[in-house]
Parts: C-alpha cells; sequence; structure tokens
C-alpha cells in the first residue's frame, strides 16, 4: 500500500505528508465512500483545516470525487486513473444503502450521453440508486 500511496502522490506532483498519507490510506483501504467525519474518526488526532485542505487538494489534483448521495453530507471517493486536476472522469452511478448509509460507487454502471437541448451545456450528471446494499440486504 505505500507504494500505492508514493505512487499517487508522485503521479499528482504532491509531496507525502503525514496527513496525505493517512487519508489515502484510508481511502485505500475502504470500499465506500467517506466523509469528513468518518476520516476524523479514522485517525487519533487529527488537525481539522489539515484535513478539509487535504480533501479540497485530492479533489482539485483529481485523486477523489464527491460521492453523491442524496444526503446533506459530503462524501468522497478515490478516482478512476483517468481523472485530472482539470477534469473528473468518474462518470458513474452511486449506490446509497438505507440501511447503513454507505455509499458506493458502481464503476461499471455508466451514466449514458444524454440528449440535451439545442445552446444547453451539461457540466454534471449524477445518478444516484437507493436500496439495501449486500451485506445489508442478507
Amino acid at each position: 500500500m505505500e507504494a500505492e500511496i508514493q505512487k499517487i502522490l508522485s503521479n499528482k506532483q504532491l509531496k507525502k505528508t503525514d496527513t496525505r498519507e493517512r487519508v489515502l490510506k484510508a481511502f485505500l483501504s475502504s470500499s465506500h465512500a467517506l466523509s469528513n467525519q468518518d476520516l476524523e474518526t479514522n485517525f487519533d488526532y487529527v488537525d481539522r483545516v489539515t484535513l478539509y485542505r487535504t480533501i479540497k487538494t485530492f479533489e482539485e489534483k483529481g485523486i477523489i470525487h464527491q460521492a453523491l448521495d442524496g444526503t446533506d453530507v459530503n462524501k468522497y471517493a478515490l478516482c478512476s486513473d483517468r481523472c485530472s486536476p482539470s477534469k473528473h472522469q468518474d462518470f458513474h452511478a452511486h449506490f446509497t444503502c438505507s440501511q447503513c448509509k454507505s455509499t458506493i460507487c458502481l464503476e461499471d454502471v455508466v451514466i449514458p450521453q444524454l440528449q440535451i437541448p439545442s445552446g444547453f451545456n451539461l457540466l454534471n450528471t449524477n445518478i444516484i440508486l437507493n436500496g439495501l446494499c449486500d451485506s445489508c440486504s442478507s
């Protein structure tokens, strides 16, 4: 995992810091999207301002993307390798479990190309699926 963390930071031209390493480790170890609160509870201690700045930097650099789930809580998930600082390429659906509240990227559920009226400029598309995850439905 250490090599993967170094590779991600190096590819995005970011220096390795303790907070960046810990945040990346949390995302790489998780099977679902994480909120700021999830990250805070993962660590013995973390400065909230540093954590917030790390998340914003990772989002700006194309390391993580917002995983919209229809709630007021900002959650984030790792981006694909195709994401860049100028454009996120994470055009997939997100699934939110109504019982455990976890949000999961459904990489294989691709958002189809949509026809929009002439003159409109589509900036973002989100598909949010709700139901029970495999753990809660069994």
